[in-house]
């Protein structure tokens, strides 16, 4: 076995952004909407619904994302106590999204300048968006049959100066447009480019918010007169409502991205190094070449690199493609990829 250290500029690291298709089936576009039966008949449904891009029995469904609503009030969904006053699964989950986005039970959410007490939620499914969201992809639209109004959705990256954070990691205003290109004209409620948003773009946490107030404003004032129901203690039926507006267009666009991390690992032969074969059948039983052509001509193949520790113990092996002639008169050059 022949054993050689590395130096330092041997080992380099680098990183690489990935995109690829959000959705199953490696679409980047979807336009099937499907929920459970099961799940909505259950107590879950109270709170959140998931959406599938079939039929939630064929062996193919999996879940896209979840929709829930959520409201600083607990109106438009039942008390889980007619003694506690406002508490009920959508101040419940309004609760979980203010801890989870602004770290602070006393924030209120501000979609651009403009503060408001409800707003829906799109929880992209884990798996579906691996590390992050890529800002940018993101075309959502929302309307309903019969309606005159179908607003595209799309999120300022593109043209904003700055990036604003909070506890959830970067955050992006939605704003008329679609991929691309956004509207930059100002309507009179401002829910464009002024004052206003349609809701959040949360990357890296595979969450967008959509603002409740906004989309219940008539088409003349940039809403789409989504009519969420805010009564105290009452079944609002608000999820299927948003999923109603969200099936009808049946365009929700997006894509993921990951940064992959890689060590390249460069292992230097020099014609003076590897050349003798460390196979024991080499060597005669008095410790002699077997063969005198291995004496002043010696050849060896290399098949495969051992990395190690500084302690001999073997971390990795990385395999040629086949097998590698070293004799005095060649050198060789190996790049290993790790990637993580």
């Amino acid at each position: 076995m022949s054993y050689k250290r590395f130096d330092q500029e041997d080992i380099v690291v680098s990183a690489e952004s990935i995109t690829s298709p959000l959705w199953s089936e490696d679409s980047t576009i979807l336009t099937g909407f499907f929920t459970s039966s099961t799940q909505i008949g259950g107590t879950s449904a109270d709170f959140y619904y998931d959406v599938y891009q079939t039929g939630s029995g064929l062996s193919n469904a999996r879940v896209q994302f979840s929709i829930a609503y959520a409201d600083k009030q607990g109106s438009g969904s039942l008390l889980y106590n007619d003694n506690v006053s406002g508490k009920s699964p959508s101040s419940t989950i309004y609760g979980q999204y203010r801890n989870l986005v602004l770290g602070d039970e006393e924030a209120e959410f501000t979609f651009g300048t403009k503060t408001s007490e409800h707003f829906y939620v799109l929880a992209i499914d884990r798996a579906r968006y691996k590390e992050k969201l890529l800002p940018g992809t993101f075309t959502l639209k929302l309307g309903i049959s019969g309606s005159n109004r179908i607003v595209s959705l799309t999120d300022n990256s593109l043209v904003t100066a700055t990036t604003t954070f909070t506890d959830s990691g970067r955050v992006y205003e939605l704003v008329s447009g679609s991929v691309g290109s956004v509207n930059t004209s100002v309507n009179t409620n401002g829910y464009t480019n002024g004052s206003g948003s349609y809701g959040k773009l949360l990357p890296d946490v595979g969450i967008i918010l959509l603002n409740g107030t906004a989309l219940d404003s008539p088409a003349a004032l940039g809403g789409i007169d989504l009519q969420t129901n805010r009564s105290a203690n009452t079944e609002g039926n608000n999820i299927r409502r948003m999923y109603d507006y969200i099936k009808y267009p049946a365009h929700f666009r997006l894509q993921s991205e990951e940064t992959i991390s890689s060590n390249f690992i460069f292992v230097r032969a020099r014609n003076a190094e590897f050349n003798y074969s460390t196979n024991p059948s080499l060597i005669t039983g008095s410790g002699e070449l077997r063969h005198s052509v291995m004496i002043n001509t010696p050849q060896s193949f290399a098949t495969s690199v051992g990395l190690y520790n500084d302690n001999n113990d073997l971390l990795a092996v990385a395999k040629l493609s086949r097998p590698l002639l070293k004799d005095f008169t060649k050198e060789a050059l190996v790049r290993i990829k790790l990637d993580y």
